[in-house]
């Protein structure tokens, strides 16, 4: 024995002061932390040989290694000492060795340890580290371990009066004195200086051990937010392990592997089950013609469709993702598991100490002492939980947003390489879906993943715990806890229909509401809100219902939920006392089985909660896999062989949009050499936008090869346009050349229309120029322009082709494909390709074509009269000419430009998808002093500090009170049905000691029972009532907030969509409308049984004990503040990443419809980069918020745990006065009120987080509106009867704080006149159509219509008689019908008459369900010729003696063009119309024409008086090659 020597004692503890044993202190107390050392040492040293960087010596770590150094010396003096007392010349030879063994192991043990743990702090040195949480710990154990000896020496001198052994004593006491410091010292972090600045930006990064587990580091953050709201700027940079770039680096390897190994096991499930398919076709495909295998295709095909939809829903590689995923988090997953064990293991701990404490104020034998242990080992215990607790959540709620974030940025990479085919499958409000939904179902599943073996596990302890108290009366509790679960899964999966149901309306009704968004002005124009109001409110209803039958079950679910302890512990109490006449039921076996079912309460709780976010996760799951493991874009389609020696080279290919689908171009073979100009023509649909995309790799290649040597640059049909800078949209992440930029400007006519656009929007042909703009400024090697010339002014269009693309360009030396619908043009180019029916029909230049007498010469004919080529070589001169273009308006920097948001921007193709319009904010350079209000995209409003009061009574108005109060009895009156059920326990408890040795009376045992059964029940019912009403007051709010807005949306003027992104409005209807449909509701009902909670526990407390009360008003006190400093900051951190989330979702979208831009230039990478910057700036709101829930729950946790401090310390105290039934009572109650406390601050904030919604709705429903739609003045029936028109000084302003853009038209026009709007960019033509619509209301002066003042009239009577077809042919999705006419007045033999007039009869003919063929988004499924005669349909409907042609010529080749004239000469003759034109010769013929220069009139005449003037218009004719009425220049 180690020991032997030392004098034993061994009443020790049986007496009132207790001391531990000698050799105790110096044996087990010494090897417990040194143990702890050693263990941990090999780690820590590890670090020693990892990396050689070179570190600083800073005064911290030389003070730590001196501390360390003193120490090893007194170990060594301790040596001495007893070596010299047992060996030394003092000693007697007799007897020599006579000191314990342990005062030389001590020493020796202790020297070695400093020479460890120097090396330790070494290796914390070398590693950059700023402390290790290792040395702390061990420093704190030896600590706590020194005050056993520390106290037990002082009372040995105090009672001898003397001290016994000098050198010893004073060796422990400066040993002891050293440690401390040490300790103290290792709380400081020692920060290297090369890291100063990082820790300044992120002091997380600079955080010592302790701060880091009590979240210290975070109180800079939290004052701050206190001080004043927190910005963007105030946030702290990120750790680099949790930037976007490393997080979806990390997770994207074992992405790759994992779905790979899917695929392949995808590809063997598909031939398995197609192989007698596939055998039969392949057999036959050798020799056999296409046709005949498209043929058999389509046989197979219609049998798939048959297939059950479950099979369909499979035909993709599954369940890979998930792996991925754990595979990526394992460390920090397993990490987390050990921070939960521990908790868990130690919530078993407080019900033995209760157990304790009970019997300690039953037995009054017991020293005092014991009692004030016990009541300093509860709070211990509980301080240990909450670390570890938080430990756990800290890491799970990490490793939640590092899920979301690696998701998120593997959706967008994979949007940047999917397939045509893939992307068919989804709209873009789907893909955003996947982002916005999805990934975060998984985050949010994430955070409680450890639960699924956390509960199981708790349950078991808990049932283990209970059988040692009640023994097997303990099964009858579980075999209701049993019972439970069954009830539980079939409420699960109904819930879990509902719940799919759900999204379906959700993601139409979002889908609807984005069309609506995007064709806003269509829908104004034509006045059909209501309509599209109703389907959207059809819609709502049908989402309402589903959602009133889920609260419906959610209250059984909460009945059954809140009646299950109150039954478990009725069945366990009742099979006890029943089961044998000695079981009595006391305090102790009563409060501790009450705790412990307190615990089994949570996992039971949470487990069908998880059970059911686990189902809902795996629809998102299947969604992802889905979407990520689809196919990619087949990047062999184009080869780039630099072995051929044309610029591109395409032989017998045959090409399809779809893998299955009919080719498009069949058969086509084309060469085309470096530094040639190439245009392609031919008629709609003859398949020019088809060969750009097999250009660019966006088709299947089915025969054949395409190859091209160099870098491309792409000008799509519709110009996509980021939401950025003019200047950031041309440079398109290239570095910025002053002169080469300037040249761009120039060419691309852009300088002149950067000073004419203060006020007016950015239109088509100026989007098209910027997009040519970033193609030239790109310097790629080879051009391919989809028609971009058709969107501009025709001297534009040859001012972009003389100085651009044409011969003398600044393109002259690059290849350049043309597809092009001038004819102008075509003289100029190197060569002609005449495409019919997707195939090349004939190649070569314009002379050999045209007297080839082919489809050219045809192509010619239909669409110009030619002229001798003295007028080419005419043309030819004004081409050269014109570049002085912008001398008449000198270059000077312009303070603003605003651009409108055009309504829709089109995918180039006709199989692509649309996506949501991304609103343009281009903003010239000179953008430095904007003032607010001109910038057109106003930055996102966002409200700070406190939500107001007002917000959460508009939210229980909508409510409504009457439900309100009926909630708040009912909740209150179960709540005291609680309290009630207890105290009723407590009193059964004190029978134990009424009736000791007597028999328990039966009666009074059936008594006890049946009251405690009946308060349960009670519980449950009014629980199950407070839900019922709760689910019903919010589903009517929900209604009337939702409508509100809907209502308010669509009745705002145009000006707010123009400054507004349709994405920011969509999140109102998607996020914010969630948020008061499913949030909200649970957020008040969890806050009310929160508070409720408290105040009782309080109560409960107070009532055992009134010195409680005491205590009870400081700790509010503190308990306020804290809270009001979290709510502060989390508040704003919310608000924050509410609007940096925008951002994400916008990028997206807007990469989603510029994908076939940002392939062809080969920037994927850099929008990549741009996504995970996005993604930052979002995290670095949303880790802080993280945090400060950590933070706070440290906080009010230790708060908690002071209560239970408390209430044990006031029980000791006053143990005589005490019943143990109220001491069991009040502990048991306060041990809960930690998790109570901290859930009512957490509900207060998520409730006004969540509030935050209803008031983001409220402020789009306060918008102001235009005018009424319908007003007291109605016109008669007939009006307008002759359709004359009359401005009179009429003024026009966008904005208020904006320059007028019409100043001052006056004119009258008189019935039945062809009237021509023409003028440069920007001169108000668009206004004048916008005016005359009351889309922008008159600054001064009037309309006259008729004699009627149209601005008496209400906007809808107004629009109903009036006409236009608009520039942009909007089609929403729905049938054909619903698109010519929603609001289904008119007969189906109109409809089909107006079709016949619109050339578009046949077409809808052969259409499978004719007049009811689904339109797919913005009307994909229609060429954009089709769309615009479907808009004449709509016009030939209305019958209105108005009609207003607005550019509706811009973008449709000559064919349709053809059409849409000779119906509107023929069918509108009766009419006035007035047309907005690009191309002079369609306005020839009008009565008419308007010259508008600046927002002024200023020439107003018939054409041929007009050409005689020599004036403005007589220019543009000539730019345009006209030179009479009657002729019209090739």
């Amino acid at each position: 024995n180690l020991c032997l020597v030392l004098p034993q004692n061994n009443s020790y503890l049986e007496r009132p002061d207790p001391d531990l044993p000698e050799c105790l202190e110096l044996t087990v107390l010494v090897w417990v932390p040194l143990s702890f050392l050693w263990a941990g040492a090999p780690w820590q040293l590890s670090r020693l040989f990892r990396r050689k960087a070179y570190s600083h010596f800073s005064k911290l770590y030389i003070c730590k290694q001196v501390l360390v150094a003193l120490l090893f010396l007194t170990a060594i003096a301790g040596l001495a000492v007893t070596l010299g007392e047992d060996y030394g010349p003092s000693s007697d030879s007799g007897t020599s060795g006579t000191n314990p063994v342990v005062f030389y192991t001590n020493p020796v043990l202790f020297a070695v340890s400093w020479v460890l743990v120097m090396l330790c702090q070494e290796s914390v040195r070398k590693a950059q580290a700023v402390d290790s949480g290792a040395l702390f710990i061990f420093w704190a154990l030896l600590v706590v371990c020194g005050i056993f000896p520390f106290q037990t020496l002082l009372r040995k001198v105090l009672d001898q009066g003397e001290i016994e052994h000098l050198p010893r004593f004073c060796l422990f006491y400066i040993s002891y004195g050293l440690q401390v410091l040490s300790l103290i010292l290792s709380g400081f972090a020692d920060v290297p200086p090369e890291a100063a600045d990082l820790v300044k930006k992120n002091p997380e990064a600079g955080a010592p051990f302790l701060s880091r587990i009590t979240f210290n580091w975070f109180n800079r953050m939290v004052l701050k937010g206190f001080k004043h709201p927190l910005m963007q700027e105030d946030l702290w940079d990120l750790n680099e392990e949790d930037t976007a770039h490393s997080i979806h680096e990390r997770f994207e390897k074992h992405l790759k592997l994992d779905l790979g190994k899917a695929k392949t096991a995808f590809l063997k499930r598909q031939l398995k089950a197609g192989h007698r398919n596939e055998h039969h076709i392949n057999g036959l495909s050798q020799g056999v013609s296409q046709d005949v295998l498209d043929e058999m295709g389509d046989k197979t095909n219609k049998k798939n469709k048959k297939k059950s939809k479950d099979e369909e829903e499979m035909d993709f590689p599954r369940s890979w993702l998930v792996k991925s995923l754990a595979k990526t988090y394992k460390w920090q997953l397993l990490e987390s598991a050990f921070f939960k064990l521990l908790q868990d293991l130690l919530g078993f701990v407080s019900p033995q100490l209760l157990k304790l404490m009970i019997s300690f104020t039953q037995d009054m034998s017991i020293h005092t002492w014991m009692g004030y242990m016990y009541a300093i080992l509860l709070m211990v215990v509980a301080f240990f939980q909450s670390v570890f607790l938080q430990q756990y959540f800290q890491r799970c709620f990490v490793i939640g947003m590092q899920v979301r974030t690696a998701l998120t940025t593997a959706v967008y990479k994979k949007a940047l390489v999917v397939s045509n085919d893939t992307r068919k499958q989804s709209t873009v409000g789907e893909t955003v879906n996947l982002i916005s939904a999805d990934a975060q179902r998984f985050s949010d599943v994430t955070n409680f993943i450890h639960l699924l073996w956390s509960c199981p596990l708790q349950i078991i302890l808990a049932i283990f715990f209970l059988w040692l108290e009640l023994g097997p009366a303990v099964l009858a509790g579980l075999g209701v806890m049993l019972l439970m679960i069954p009830i539980n899964a079939l409420l699960a999966t109904k819930s879990r229909g509902f719940q799919v149901e759900n999204m379906k309306f959700k993601d139409k009704r979002l889908k609807l509401m984005n069309e609506i968004l995007n064709g806003i002005k269509v829908i104004k124009l034509y006045a059909w809100e209501s309509s599209f109001a109703a389907q959207i409110q059809g819609i709502r209803e049908k989402e309402l219902k589903v959602m009133h039958k889920f609260a419906y079950l959610s209250s059984v679910s909460l009945f059954i939920f809140s009646c299950a302890p109150a039954l478990v512990s009725l069945a366990t109490f009742a099979v006890f006392v029943s089961a044998s006449n000695e079981n009595n039921l006391d305090a102790e076996k009563a409060f501790t089985s009450i705790s412990l079912f307190n615990i089994l309460r949570f996992p039971l709780a949470m487990l069908p909660q998880l059970i059911s976010a686990l189902v809902q996760t795996t629809v998102s799951n299947k969604r992802l896999e889905k979407f990520l493991g689809g196919d990619e874009l087949d990047s062999t389609t184009v080869r780039h062989d630099s072995n051929i020696d044309t610029a591109v080279s395409v032989c017998a290919a045959t090409l399809a949009w779809e893998k299955d689908a009919e080719p498009v171009l069949k058969n086509v073979s084309l060469d085309i050499k470096p530094g040639s100009l190439v245009a392609v023509v031919g008629a709609v649909g003859s398949g020019k936008s088809s060969l750009i995309s097999a250009l660019l790799g966006e088709m299947h290649n089915l025969k054949g090869y395409i190859n091209i040597q160099g870098s491309l640059a792409y000008v799509p049909q519709q110009a996509w346009i980021q939401n950025a800078t003019l200047k950031d949209n041309i440079l398109f992440g290239s570095q910025l050349e002053e002169k080469r930029y300037q040249m761009v400007l120039n060419a691309c006519a852009l300088r002149a229309d950067l000073e004419l656009l203060p006020a007016a929007g950015i239109d088509g042909g100026q989007k098209q120029r910027v997009s040519l703009a970033r193609a030239t400024y790109s310097s790629a090697d080879i051009y391919l322009l989809d028609d971009p010339l058709s969107a501009v002014d025709p001297h534009v269009g040859k001012h972009l082709f003389d100085k651009v693309v044409g011969p003398h360009g600044l393109l002259k030396n690059k290849t350049r494909v043309l597809v092009t619908h001038g004819v102008n043009f075509l003289p100029y180019v190197d060569e002609i390709v005449v495409l019919t029916d997707g195939k090349v029909s004939e190649v070569g230049s314009y002379q050999s074509l045209q007297n080839s007498g082919g489809a050219f010469s045809e192509f010619l004919n239909t669409y110009a009269k030619e002229e001798s080529s003295k007028a080419d070589e005419e043309v030819l001169d004004t081409l050269s000419d014109s570049g002085d273009l912008e001398a008449d308006s000198p270059p000077e920097d312009v303070v603003s430009l605003t651009v409108r948001r055009e309504s829709i921007l089109w995918r180039s193709q006709h199989g692509s998808i649309m996506s949501k319009k991304n609103s343009l904010a281009i903003k010239p350079q000179s953008l430095l002093n904007v003032k607010a209000g001109q910038r057109l995209i106003e930055k996102e409003a966002m409200e700070t500090g406190q939500v107001k009061f007002s917000v959460y009574m508009q939210y229980l108005r909508s409510v409504g009170w009457g439900y309100f109060i009926s909630i708040f009895l009912a909740y209150f009156i179960q709540n005291v049905a609680f309290i009630g059920q207890n105290l009723w326990l407590s009193d059964w408890t004190n029978d134990s000691i009424k009736y000791f040795n007597t028999t328990y009376p039966p009666s009074v045992q059936d008594m006890r029972v049946g009251v405690f059964g009946g308060l349960g029940l009670a519980q449950g019912l009014l629980m199950f009532v407070g839900t019922l009403l709760m689910a019903n007051g919010s589903i009517s709010a929900s209604r009337i907030l939702h409508s509100r807005l809907l209502d308010n949306v669509l009745r705002v003027p145009m000006v707010f969509f123009d400054t507004t992104p349709s994405g920011r409005i969509l999140n109102r209807f998607a996020k914010d409308i969630f948020t008061v449909d499913e949030a909200i509701p649970m957020s008040i009902r969890s806050w009310l049984l929160c508070f409720l909670g408290v105040i009782g526990t309080l109560f409960i407390i107070c009532l055992a004990t009134p010195l409680f009360v005491a205590v009870v008003i400081p700790l509010a006190v503190v308990y306020y503040f804290v809270q009001r400093f979290y709510l502060a900051t989390s508040r704003q951190l919310r608000r924050l990443d509410s609007v940096s989330r925008s951002p994400i979702y916008s990028h997206f979208g807007e990469t989603v419809t510029g994908l076939s831009v940002i392939r062809a230039y080969g920037h994927q990478e850099r929008f990549l980069r741009h996504n995970e910057a996005t993604i930052n700036e979002n995290l670095k709101s949303f880790y802080p918020w993280i945090v400060s829930n950590r933070w706070l729950a440290m906080r009010l946790e230790f708060l908690g745990n002071l209560v239970v401090f408390f209430a044990a310390l006031f029980a000791v105290l006053s143990r005589e006065s005490l019943e143990s039934g109220m001491v069991g009572l009040s502990i048991s109650y306060a041990l809960n009120v930690t998790q109570t406390l901290n859930w009512l601050v957490r509900m207060n904030a998520e409730l006004e987080t969540n509030i935050v919604a209803v008031e983001r709705v409220n402020e789009y429903t306060k918008i102001e509106n235009e005018a009424p739609w319908i007003t007291d003045t109605h016109p008669a029936d007939s009006w307008p009867d002759s359709g004359k028109i009359c401005f009179e000084n009429f003024k026009l302003r966008y904005r208020p704080e904006l320059d007028l853009v019409l100043r001052g038209i006056t004119c009258d026009i008189g019935s039945m006149e062809k009237i021509g709007i023409v003028g440069r960019t920007g001169a108000g033509k668009s206004s004048l159509t916008n005016c005359l619509f009351r889309i922008i209301e008159a600054a001064e002066g009037c309309i006259f219509i008729d004699g009627v003042d149209i601005a008496t009239l209400g906007l809808h009577d107004l629009r109903n008689r009036l006409t236009i077809i608009p520039q942009d042919p909007v089609l929403f999705s729905g049938t054909l019908r619903m698109n010519l006419d929603p609001f289904e007045k008119v007969s189906d033999e109109e409809l089909w008459q107006v079709l016949e007039l619109s050339h578009l009869k046949d077409f809808v003919t052969e259409l499978h369900e004719g007049l009811y063929h689904e339109i797919t988004e913005g009307g994909e499924n229609l060429s954009v010729g089709q769309r615009q005669l479907l808009c004449l349909a709509r016009a030939l409907l209305r019958k209105s003696r108005i009609l207003i042609l607005d550019e509706a010529t811009a973008a449709v080749d000559l064919e349709t063009d053809d059409l849409i004239q000779s119906t509107i000469r023929k069918q509108f003759s009766h009419c006035t119309v007035l047309t907005i034109a690009h191309r002079l010769h369609t306005i020839l013929d009008s009565s008419r024409v308007m010259v508008l220069d600046a927002g002024r009139i200023v020439e107003f005449d018939s054409p041929s008086a007009l050409l005689q003037k020599q004036g403005h218009f007589c220019a543009m004719a000539k730019d345009a090659g006209i030179s009479s009425v009657d002729s019209t220049a090739l």
